[in-house]
């Protein structure tokens, strides 16, 4: 089984509280991207890793598509295993939830392959355990996801967006965003019932007035080449251009996929970590092993 792990954009990303367990309360709009790493699955007695694609990660226990597969088969007592093959595309520490778009996708195809029978539910539920963008990595299409990322809403889409997407520099560390972020006193929330409409219509218009991204200040604090990228992408003809999750990728979005392939094209010279790809509405796809 050959399988797309597709990462994810945040279209806006408020923080609305902190649980008493520490936790922090999300309002956030996500979508899946048609930039993906590559997971390959094949029967075997026991479990193994392979990964590719990427030096610093390690094929070993630690890894979020090794972590899945144990906690799948010990929670279902299945007794056999899996030889899994990781081929990352997706930049590392960008907030685009690479690792979780591949626990996800081992855990939806070695549900499909080891015939464990759990409902997408019950896959969610697990996946929570392991990351709180592993949930919407499962779920997929255009969501108002709230809560840690348990609590999923369906929205419709009006249309996809071509995108070029960027990791200016290298990764951030989610908590010390955090971190930073609690003692910033300026804070600009992202209107989010009007980028929901605007998305639903499909329209630039009010999505550019009322998307925004509260870690995005902080992440620049730590690492400037943020701001630097995202007023490349401006100037290049993105409509939009914002940091995805707590960074470091940031997207800009153009009205057609010309536009983006003449600016992906100039952007990629300076940012050879740059992306040309559109937003989708599946976070998991099968692909075909004949082909």
């Amino acid at each position: 089984m050959r399988l797309k792990a597709k990462a994810k954009i945040n279209w806006s990303l408020d923080i609305t509280g902190i649980r008493e367990d520490g936790y922090h309360l999300m309002d956030m709009l996500m979508q899946p991207v048609e930039l993906h790493d590559t997971i390959e699955l094949l029967r075997s007695d026991c479990l193994s890793l392979s990964t590719a694609g990427h030096p610093l990660l390690k094929a070993d226990d630690r890894h979020l598509a090794m972590r899945a597969a144990r906690l799948l088969k010990d929670f279902t007592g299945y007794s056999g295993g899996a030889s899994i093959s990781v081929f990352k595309r997706i930049p590392v520490g960008a907030g685009m939830g690479g690792g979780s778009a591949d626990a996800a996708a081992v855990l939806w195809g070695l549900n499909q392959l080891w015939g464990t029978g759990l409902s997408l539910s019950e896959l969610e539920q697990l996946g929570l355990s392991l990351g709180a963008d592993i949930p919407f990595c499962l779920h997929g299409g255009l969501t108002r996801t709230r809560g840690i990322g348990e609590k999923m809403e369906n929205l419709p889409c009006g249309r996809l967006f071509p995108l070029v997407v960027i990791q200016p520099c290298r990764g951030l560390s989610t908590r010390d965003v955090f971190s930073l972020f609690h003692m910033t006193d300026e804070l600009v929330h992202p209107d989010t019932d009007v980028s929901s409409q605007a998305l639903a219509a499909g329209d630039l218009f009010p999505l550019r007035r009322s998307l925004g991204n509260v870690l995005q200040p902080v992440s620049i604090r730590m690492r400037p080449e943020i701001g630097v990228c995202i007023h490349k992408l401006k100037e290049s003809g993105a409509e939009i251009a914002l940091m995805t999750g707590s960074g470091s990728a940031v997207f800009g979005v153009y009205r057609t996929m010309s536009r983006a392939r003449t600016a992906f094209s100039s952007l990629v010279l300076q940012w050879p970590s740059a992306f040309l790809t559109q937003t989708s509405l599946t976070s998991i796809e099968l692909e075909d092993l004949s082909e």
